[in-house]
């Protein structure tokens, strides 16, 4: 059975701020698509280029000096530094870098980090710099000044490049402005450029995901451009290749656990300092760091909390036992456009059922491909009929019948678990060493041998990432649509990790097992059920993490990622297709 296409309803005019910056300008005759996640979502990336060129413009800003006002002539060229002008016919303001003054007549200078344009008749400034730059001469005419043209000055290669402040420069540049106030007031995200080269050096690419979602839903052209003067882009894709490799394999940023009770985290500058009462123990760089996690009775101050909302940087908590308690994390989205179309489509049945079938279908195949991979005789029988489960799973007419071939399939696929776990030497229990690595069957609340114990802390950890994912691009974690909503849950998290429970969670139990990370040693009798120590919850965030830095060829796009770069992709992916730009949702199957 085909997907049904999203068919996005309209949306309410967002309520917006009084006046559209200029910078805004420049990235909307850019990129709309920049524009919309900059100023509309809230959403930006560092990159080396955007922190030298905020490194420059403090330097510009530190040194603010005065306009005079319009009509007073001056016998000497006058400077004047940071000038911050609005136009209210147009709705606009800029902050001007540096105005010249010279009799009458003033000229705008705009700093600007790279190089200008060239061209065969010589140098030109780029066509996003042209209209910010034409911005500022409306809003200096507003204010009662004569301005003819502008300069930008490119800081790379030291060189001004004269802008003639034309009626077709400023028309354009009119319709550029109004063209930005519609996107931002529909909250209707444009579409993603087309082989354009300037995706390769964007920072907001894995954000974007151009390729990706141009492939998905069989663009051949691209959105409408406001190409200022003549400005063409060339395609750069690489011969071959529907989709370029833009994004980086691995993040580099690195979860910190604290397993340890009674540790307390804090800050000095941009450290994270771990400390044993007043013994510091370890320091942690925050820009390095791309979640803390937890466990137990852990204390983090005020201070080192608020830097990494400011950082955003997620904070988990989590039992001694591992049960996942929630997060605290700073405002990632800012866009509420999002989560209503999560909740209006939540409680629509058919939609709720395509998608459901997608993820269960996923996970089950995935469930058959770990088998065969792994397991030391695969069972026809087994493979066989979750094949079947899964075709069946793409069928279902309810939620209720999804949710009796997703147990079937469950119950096939643990009773055949053992034979993936490696046990020779383990020897049987003794009144020393009372747990061994045998495993009957799937348990839990609480997990009643070590294999079920590892399983439930493993997914506990994945929960744990999808939700923090789901933060970072927009969506509310507890409102799924598979799992239903219920108190301190989250629902769509945990939509998100069926497919992923084999190849991440599972996996990460089994290279914990398989290659003696964690031992029989490791666990002890908790009440009626089976915990692991300090020592045997490490092994396994070992684990877990290096599964997660594993890389793995994206069947779809057919680039190589990691697991924890590939659950942002996929979240992403799911606002794709909420917001109706792709088809369906490309639930990912190993291959």
């Amino acid at each position: 059975m085909g997907a049904l296409p999203v068919v996005p309803d309209p949306v309410r005019s967002a309520d917006l701020p009084d006046y559209l910056p200029a910078r805004m300008v420049n990235e909307f005759v850019y990129c709309p698509r920049l524009f919309f996640y900059e100023w509309v979502d809230g959403l930006f990336r560092e990159s080396a280029d955007t922190v030298e060129g905020k490194i420059q413009h403090q330097r510009v800003d530190a040194k603010a000096t005065a306009l005079a006002p319009p009509g007073q002539s001056a016998n000497e060229e006058i400077h004047a530094r940071s000038v911050t002008l609005a136009s209210e016919t147009l709705r606009v303001i800029a902050k001007i870098d540096l105005v010249e003054a010279a009799g009458s007549v003033v000229t705008p200078v705009d700093y600007k980090h790279g190089r200008p344009r060239e061209t065969p008749d010589g140098l030109e400034a780029w066509p996003a710099d042209r209209a910010q730059l034409a911005v500022q001469c409306i809003v200096l005419r507003e204010a009662g000044y004569e301005c003819a043209e502008g300069v930008a000055y490119y800081v790379k290669t030291k060189q001004r490049v004269r802008i003639p402040f034309d009626s077709s420069l400023l028309d354009e540049t009119r319709r550029a402005i109004e063209a930005a106030w519609e996107a931002a007031r529909t909250g209707v995200i444009p579409p993603p450029l087309v082989d354009s080269p300037k995706c390769p050096a964007c920072s907001m690419v894995g954000i974007c995901l151009p390729d990706e979602t141009n492939a998905l839903a069989g663009a051949e052209g691209g959105p409408v451009q406001l190409l200022l003067f003549g400005a063409t882009e060339t395609p750069r894709r690489p011969p071959g290749s529907e989709v370029r490799p833009l994004i980086t394999p691995r993040d580099e940023q690195r979860p910190l656990y604290l397993n340890a009770q009674g540790l307390r985290l804090g800050k000095s500058g941009e450290l994270l300092q771990v400390k044993d009462k007043d013994q510091l123990l370890q320091e942690v760089r925050l820009r390095e760091t791309c979640q803390v996690n937890l466990m137990g009775n852990v204390q983090v101050t005020t201070q080192a909390i608020q830097a990494m909302c400011e950082a955003g940087t997620p904070v988990c908590y989590f039992s001694q036992g591992g049960w996942f308690y929630g997060v605290t994390t700073g405002i990632n989205s800012k866009n509420v456009f999002l989560r209503q179309t999560q909740f209006r489509l939540s409680d629509r049945e058919w939609f709720a059922l395509q998608l459901a079938r997608t993820l269960v279908q996923g996970k089950i195949r995935n469930q058959r491909t770990l088998l065969q991979r792994n397991h030391a005789e695969p069972p026809p029988a087994a493979l066989v009929a979750l094949r079947q489960m899964a075709e069946h799973a793409e069928r279902a007419s309810n939620a209720a019948e999804l949710l009796g071939i997703e147990g079937n399939a469950a119950r096939t696929y643990f009773s055949n678990f053992a034979g993936m776990l490696k046990r020779d030497d383990d020897g049987e229990p003794t009144a020393q060493a009372p747990f061994s690595f045998d495993f009957a069957g799937r348990n839990r609340r609480p997990p009643r041998d070590p294999v079920n114990a590892l399983l439930s802390l493993a997914y506990s950890l994945l929960a744990k990432d999808l939700t923090i994912t789901c933060y970072a691009v927009g969506f509310d974690p507890f409102l799924g649509f598979y799992h239903q909503p219920r108190f301190a849950r989250p629902a769509l998290a945990l939509d998100l990790m069926e497919p992923f429970r084999p190849l991440i969670a599972d996996s990460a139990v089994l290279s914990a097992v398989n290659t003696r990370m964690v031992t029989p040693n490791d666990f002890v009798q908790a009440g009626p059920g089976v915990a692991l120590t300090p020592n045997g919850r490490k092994a396994l965030f070992r684990a877990y993490e290096l599964r997660m830095d594993t890389l793995v060829t994206h069947p779809l796009f057919d680039y190589r990622v990691s697991y924890r770069r590939l659950l942002e992709i996929q979240v992403r992916l799911l606002a794709r297709y909420l917001s109706g730009e792709i088809s369906e949702y490309p639930v990912f199957v190993t291959r």
